[in-house]
């Protein structure tokens, strides 16, 4: 199901965002987006600094989505300059001493700018920084938000699949009278064949045998037309797919197996179909069943 969620962590105290400390003053942006798929797909796009903890958030998200395409973004920024610390008279007493050795090799070497400096100043001592500490939480809390997203999306898809629910059983409704109906049309109609033949006799024929055959036909054209069987098979796989959406949880496979065995009863409905109606009933259904079928490929 597709869903998409967001959350920043070291952000200014102003900011609505996690948490107001963070290694060296920068920000870590988090999202996860997820789009439709029948089986889980993940994808990272992190920074270099970030990607020793791929690992952990694979198995944070493979514990709570089963299904979708999903794409980890993570991006480092550094915070605004309010976070800027006055630089230390002797750390850029040692950064001018080391320009002048640069200079003194390299006599056309640029200068370094303000920003140089700066950056050199902010780094200055500073280790590699360590976000396995921000990572874990912040990416529970967007997951949180992209489950809650999904949710709200699955209540969507189960409201649109029980409208088809019920318009599968309405077709079924009408298509269970036709049958018999069907059957006694054309039993009157092999009597009456049957009659016009007596008719055209010469008596060679004993009539209980005409008849008794006349009958035999009519009675294998009703086993061949009959369609009871895969209308209770039908209303049967209906029953169960309420039962799992009233049920929720991991469905989504499950689904797609009852979804697969209502279009081979609807292809059957059709096949037997010896009325036009009948054929026109088997082919709303199965058009009812393929919209079906594409949502709940994305259900968890």
């Amino acid at each position: 199901m597709t869903g998409y969620a967001s959350a920043q962590h070291g952000a200014s105290a102003t900011g609505a965002d996690t948490d107001t400390r963070a290694p060296h003053g920068r920000r870590l942006g988090l999202e996860i987006r997820s789009v439709n798929s029948r089986f889980l797909d993940l994808s990272f796009r992190l920074p270099d600094e970030l990607r020793a903890l791929e690992p952990v958030l694979r198995s944070l998200l493979t514990a709570q989505l089963k299904r979708g395409k999903v794409e980890v973004r993570a991006a480092l920024e550094n915070d605004d300059g309010s976070s800027l610390q006055d630089p230390a008279p002797r750390l850029l007493q040692r950064i001018n001493s080391l320009q002048d050795a640069v200079k003194s090799w390299l006599p056309q070497a640029a200068p370094l700018t303000v920003a140089d400096a700066l950056r050199l100043c902010a780094n200055a001592g500073a280790g590699p920084e360590d976000w396995s500490e921000a990572v874990p939480p912040l990416a529970e809390e967007v997951l949180a938000q992209l489950l809650a997203a999904r949710a709200r999306e699955g209540e969507r898809l189960a409201a649109m699949l029980h409208d088809r629910l019920g318009q599968l059983r309405s077709l079924a409704q009408q298509a269970g009278p036709m049958v018999p109906l069907l059957v006694e049309q054309q039993r009157q109609r092999f009597m009456e064949r049957w009659k016009e033949a007596m008719a055209l006799t010469d008596g060679s024929t004993l009539p209980e045998a005409a008849r008794d055959r006349a009958l035999t036909e009519a009675t294998a054209f009703a086993i061949r037309i009959d369609v009871a069987e895969e209308i209770t098979r039908l209303n049967s796989h209906l029953d169960e797919i309420e039962r799992l959406l009233q049920k929720g949880g991991e469905v989504g496979k499950r689904l797609d197996f009852l979804i697969q065995e209502l279009h081979r009863e609807a292809n059957t409905l059709g096949s037997k179909s010896a009325a036009l109606d009948l054929t026109r009933i088997s082919v709303d259904m199965k058009v009812l069943i393929e919209q079906m079928r594409e949502q709940v490929q994305n259900i968890e």
